[in-house]
């Protein structure tokens, strides 16, 4: 495993520094779909700039950025050589932890099924991987990650969707770890990165508390207790953070030019979003209940979800990071590239998938088409806003049928894995399986 995860590493970062070498870079940090007025490098250097000056960053509508990002910039010199190192590091880090958490979760389900195995009906135990066809998992993760062409794209923009998908992939690790306190903390570091990530809590808690063998039952007082815990090391961690940042700015400036910002989205730059079209054309009595209707749609999911899913919380974690990449206000591919580095983990489910070809088509032929229609709208004058955003509906359409496959696919094989494989009804013919 070693060996392969070597010259995937090493091929990986050869794109990378020859792209960033290469005159395409420019074009290809100012390109929508890559960065966002939230994580574009070139909004990090005017708020550099403005910082040395003295300067608060959050003073204008230009920077915004979470402080403690501000100040991590702020302390290295070479600005030049940073970002190269920000742009292969940023590229690389993520990975390895995948390969780690994919590697700690398939060692558990491996250790769970031999367990099991026995409670299975005996014609459904073709739908239980074997170890080796478990091993190469964590390269193929690894693959679909640093060969992503929307992880390249981003890492050569230098676009800051590197740290928070760090953030997360650490939040990830130390839950599926069973460490409560880092848990916690990085959830509140990624919460506070970018609002949305506050969703991850419920299938953080749902793991770690079959972790310790804690029933989801709410007359249990450990059940209480437990989300006490973890609240208060969540509630304190997210307090120290806010903390320092006011007292690194020495004022509370950043609050509206950031969380304010993520939620009013006053900034209407076209992004492969669903926001700034339709808020384009609002009338203005009309934006703040449409506003709170859009931005409650990342967060209105994570109970019926949770509830269905309370027995796998695994899997609603990567129900989750789909949703809040489908429905952020300020997406960029970045942050799809994060929730499909983890689809080979769910390659047991393809035999289920009905739509795989047709919606694997047609985000292939969205991402051409991105530049073409943007080049026609603005630089060629013969189309305009709908078409972009046509491209774009179509884009998100064709991520949301992919989710709902995967969610199809995985309630159907958890279905034949206590009823069988082969259904029966009661005269002996053959059954169909509808779920609703």
């Amino acid at each position: 495993m070693a060996a392969p995860l070597t010259l995937l590493v090493i091929l990986s970062v050869t794109i990378r520094a020859v792209l960033y070498r290469s005159s395409l870079a420019e074009v290809i940090s100012e390109r929508v779909e890559v960065v966002s007025p939230l994580t574009a490098w070139k909004r990090v250097v005017e708020g550099l700039a403005l910082l040395d000056l003295g300067v608060s960053p959050y003073s204008g509508d230009v920077f915004h950025e979470t402080p403690l990002i501000i100040y991590l910039f702020h302390f290295v010199v070479d600005y030049a050589e940073i970002t190269f190192m920000y742009c292969m590091i940023g590229g690389l880090y993520f990975p390895v932890l995948v390969v780690t958490y994919v590697s700690m979760l398939f060692q558990f389900r491996k250790q769970k099924y031999a367990l099991e195995a026995d409670r299975y009906p005996l014609d459904c135990l073709e739908l239980i991987r074997s170890p080796k066809e478990m091993y190469y998992i964590p390269l193929k993760v690894a693959m679909f990650y640093l060969l992503n062409p929307f992880t390249i794209l981003s890492c050569v923009a230098k676009s800051t969707c590197g740290l928070n998908n760090a953030v997360i992939a650490l939040f990830i690790l130390t839950t599926i770890k069973g460490n409560v306190l880092l848990s916690a903390i990085f959830l509140s570091l990624a919460t506070y990165q970018s609002i949305y990530p506050l969703t991850l809590c419920a299938p953080a808690l749902l793991y770690l508390m079959q972790r310790q063998f804690i029933p989801v039952n709410f007359r249990r007082v450990s059940f209480w207790w437990f989300i006490a815990q973890y609240a208060f090391m969540y509630l304190g961690s997210l307090f120290v953070i806010v903390g320092l940042s006011f007292f690194l700015l020495g004022s509370w400036d950043y609050v509206p030019s950031v969380y304010g910002f993520i939620l009013s989205v006053p900034d209407l730059t076209p992004n492969i979003g669903l926001f700034w079209y339709f808020f384009a054309e609002m009338f203005e009595h009309f934006r703040l209940f449409f506003l709170c209707v859009f931005q409650i749609n990342v967060f209105f999911y994570t109970i019926p979800l949770s509830i269905k899913l309370k027995e796998h919380p695994v899997f609603l974690i990567f129900m989750q990071l789909a949703v809040i990449s489908i429905f952020k206000s300020y997406p960029t591919v970045g942050d799809i590239a994060l929730y499909m580095a983890f689809l080979p983990v769910w390659s047991h489910l393809h035999r289920f998938l009905r739509n795989i070809f047709l919606v694997s088509c047609v985000l292939l032929a969205c991402s051409a088409l991105f530049p073409v229609l943007w080049h026609l709208w603005i630089y060629a004058g013969s189309a305009n806003s709908n078409f972009y955003y046509a491209i774009t509906l179509l884009f998100n359409v064709a991520q949301i049928l992919l989710v709902s496959d995967y969610f199809y696919a995985f309630l159907r094989r958890e279905h034949h894995l206590s009823y069988g494989l082969y259904l029966k009804r009661k005269d002996g013919s053959e059954a169909t399986l509808v779920l609703k």
